[in-house]
């Protein structure tokens, strides 16, 4: 039967195991560029039959947060190299998250010139942290133009193309959690009434396009996407649609040929559950592989497989705190609890040093 430690292929690659550590935003990146201790920190974590990296931009207008990464400029297409090349002599295989942040933002995070940018000018719930002005609301986004919208999806393209260069293994487009993708894919973010708005097939269209760009840049049996049904993260709202949605996207990313899909289920954190009805919808529909998440333990991971609700199952917090969390999985120790309040802070402690 299958197992967390059965190995498992994904498009071109052999896997170890079947544990994927899930992308989590660590904050780590001073001046938006990789450095040696994100490079000890994914190292460590090697084990794991895949990493995926923490959000990293493919735009200057895309990061959003305080210190997250990018993947458009020289200098960060070296500092990723420093992390591909150890998590490779590890042993490892990784895949980095391309995220763009859109509305989720703030001038104060983002380098000059750049701007806050949505489908429409609706500004994302609450307030985000600032280096400079702490914290602060989620200004009103300017909304895409035509111009704008062909430069983000070649944006992306740019940046699934730099990863090549900077050694990854293959890229996951983020279009989960309320950030640009899906910003398009939710009626909460989108009410525009051109091609990009209004009906399923127009809503899902970024998301398609991106996908599409992305694998013709580096090759479809490379290139995942996140989703997340039913998520409500930076003001998502799920509607009547959402299965439906969902389906359509997954069929047109499976014609697309994409390496896999990750979906989310939040209802772990607080989100309503995704349905098993629509998981196995997704999961009939989409003949790659099919990466499970949300709140999972070892027993749990283990029946999903071998019942074959999925093909990997991945973690995030439990890796925060447990570098070695493959090894705890298969001998059943006691799990290092983490400490919320290193999750965002720059430095080594809760990172890579406990």
């Amino acid at each position: 039967m299958t197992s967390l430690f059965t190995p498992a292929r994904l498009g071109p690659l052999s896997l170890s195991n079947r544990i994927v550590m899930s992308p989590m935003t660590r904050s780590r990146a001073l001046g938006n560029v990789p450095n040696e201790l994100m490079a000890r920190y994914y190292s460590l974590r090697a084990e794991a039959g895949l990493l995926i990296t923490e959000g990293v931009s493919p735009s200057p207008n895309g990061l959003g947060y305080a210190r997250i990464p990018g993947l458009y400029s020289e200098a960060q297409v070296a500092g990723w190299r420093q992390v591909t090349d150890g998590v490779h002599d590890a042993g490892g295989r990784i895949f980095v998250q391309l995220m763009h942040t859109g509305r989720v933002a703030h001038p104060a995070n983002l380098p000059p010139g750049a701007r806050v940018i949505a489908p429409s000018a609706i500004a994302a719930p609450g307030e985000m942290w600032t280096d400079t002005e702490g914290m602060q609301p989620h200004p009103v986004p300017a909304a895409m133009s035509e111009p704008d919208i062909a430069a983000a999806i070649q944006e992306y393209a740019t940046a699934c193309r730099n990863a090549a260069a900077a050694g990854f293994d293959g890229v996951e487009l983020h279009g989960a959690n309320g950030y640009l993708i899906d910003q398009f894919l939710n009626t909460a973010s989108n009410q525009r009434s051109d091609r990009w708005g209004g009906s399923l097939q127009n809503r899902i269209r970024f998301a398609v396009e991106v996908a599409r760009a992305s694998a013709a840049a580096i090759g479809g049996e490379r290139v995942g996407m996140r989703i997340s049904p039913y998520g409500v993260f930076n003001g998502m709202v799920p509607d009547a649609e959402t299965d439906a949605l969902y389906l359509r996207l997954v069929e047109a990313l499976n014609d697309i040929g994409l390496a896999y899909v990750h979906v989310v289920d939040h209802s772990s954190m607080g989100a309503p559950p995704v349905s098993e009805a629509l998981k196995a919808e997704l999961r009939a529909a989409f003949k790659g592989t099919y990466i499970l998440s949300g709140g999972y333990d070892a027993a749990r991971a283990n029946a999903d497989l071998g019942a074959g609700k999925g093909d990997l199952v991945a973690f995030g917090r439990p890796f925060i705190a447990n570098p070695d969390l493959v090894q705890r999985l298969e001998t059943g120790a006691e799990l290092t609890p983490a400490d919320p309040a290193t999750f965002y802070t720059p430095d080594a402690k809760g990172y890579t040093e406990f």
